[in-house]
């Protein structure tokens, strides 16, 4: 499996309303960062994330960059969800499974301000 394929996952988790599919995509003490400077793990990341989920726009991603190295890789994806747009920055691990996971989902990468989610 391609370290790529967790960004694929979770496009496809996030385009199905699965908050539980989205939640999957992390490792379980995964971390995420809803806006600069603000991180989340656990319930937090559960709720950061059904906010984005509760636009009801679809994400389309186009993974830009993708490094890996013994089991970890960062990438860099581009997004959007509605008008809403980033380029993430993120790190994945694969897992014993051979499964890819986020152990830091940063949506905004190197953005200064990040926009409030619209429902």
């Amino acid at each position: 499996m391609h370290p790529s394929s967790v960004a694929h996952d979770f496009a496809a988790a996030f385009n199905a309303g699965d908050p539980a599919a989205v939640d999957a995509v992390y490792e379980p003490g995964g971390l995420f960062v809803p806006a600069p400077g603000l991180t989340v793990t656990g319930d937090a990341r559960r709720d950061a994330n059904q906010r984005f989920l509760a636009t009801g726009q679809p994400i389309r991603i186009t993974p830009r960059h993708v490094y890996e190295h013994d089991g970890i890789a960062l990438l860099i994806v581009d997004w959007t969800i509605g008008d809403i747009e980033g380029t993430a920055t993120d790190v994945a691990r694969r897992g014993a499974d051979g499964r890819w996971r986020y152990v830091i989902d940063n949506p905004f990468g190197i953005s200064q301000a990040a926009p409030e989610p619209r429902s």
